[in-house]
């Protein structure tokens, strides 16, 4: 999960200045964004409200933002929260998104796990930030070629967005998302061309389970997982909230499991639960 506003000049959007957010409406969704999901948006974010609400105010046929906020404090908007949820938190992610520590992962971490589970033949997984599913496929991708057809694979994708929980399940993506980091060996090997999308085919599918999952919920019913990639996310959340979510993450590895962050996240000053190693050039944090 990662927000981006995606737009030069988000605030090309305003047509007049009377749907500006107000000084009130403002903080209310900074509040209302951080109660829903614990992203923090500062005072410097108005602009990426206004660019990513925008759009629903106009489905809605309403004025402005004001006037949505207006609904947010009032009522219980079902659909409608969960559309500006899924708006403050969209994703940006992408196949075997960035290459080493994949290549970590297929070198050096897997061959030793899958030498130490050669008798259960069983391995677990958790993509934490799932987002539309390209990194949890990745992985599924991975291990195929690894020759682990025939193992126990228990793969399992989460995100907050129940609409990229969706697309994630339905596993169909677009040629510009297959063009994104996908090796075009993988791409003919593992997707079906359908009109205008890739779908991915069921020997992927069927090795990985997506569900929607708030990250700051408990997570003792989780795992225990070999790796955990928890990436790009933890950078959205005030210190609490990152402690919280990964105490919790170590509670689902087994021991000596491996926690992937994305390269601006660390656990360092926040949790004493792992042990940060590099292997082949990638930071992994190891529970202890």
């Amino acid at each position: 999960m990662r927000l981006v506003s995606g737009i030069d000049n988000p605030m090309a959007l305003l047509t007049s200045t009377e749907e500006e957010i107000s000084k009130e409406n403002y903080s209310f969704l900074q509040q209302y964004v951080y109660k829903s999901s614990g992203i923090v948006l500062d005072d410097s974010k108005q602009y990426l409200i206004e660019a990513r609400l925008l759009p629903i105010v106009r489905v809605e046929k309403l004025r402005t933002i004001n006037d949505l906020c207006t609904i947010l404090r009032t009522t219980c908007p079902g659909t409608l929260a969960r559309d500006v949820l899924d708006a403050m938190t969209t994703n940006e992610t992408l196949f075997f998104r960035d290459a080493v520590p994949f290549k970590a992962l297929r070198q050096t971490i897997l061959p030793a796990l899958i030498a130490e589970r050669s008798a259960s033949r069983r391995l677990s997984f958790w993509s934490a930030a799932a987002s539309s599913g390209q990194e949890a496929h990745t992985l599924a991708m991975m291990l195929l070629e690894m020759g682990l057809a025939d193992w126990k694979i228990d793969l399992l994708g989460t995100d907050i967005s129940e609409k990229m929980v969706a697309r994630a399940r339905a596993g169909r993506y677009l040629q510009i998302e297959v063009n994104r980091g996908l090796p075009a060996q993988q791409l003919v090997k593992y997707f079906t061309r359908d009109g205008q999308e890739w779908q991915i085919k069921d020997e992927v599918r069927r090795m990985v389970s997506f569900e929607r999952f708030d990250l700051r919920r408990s997570m003792r019913s989780f795992g225990p997982f070999d790796i955990v990639l928890c990436r790009n996310v933890l950078i959205y959340f005030d210190v609490p909230t990152k402690q919280q979510i990964l105490n919790e993450i170590a509670g689902t590895l087994h021991t000596r499991g491996y926690l992937l962050l994305g390269a601006a996240e660390t656990t360092m000053n926040i949790t004493e639960a792992f042990d940060r190693c590099s292997i082949d050039g990638a930071s992994f944090y190891q529970k202890h």
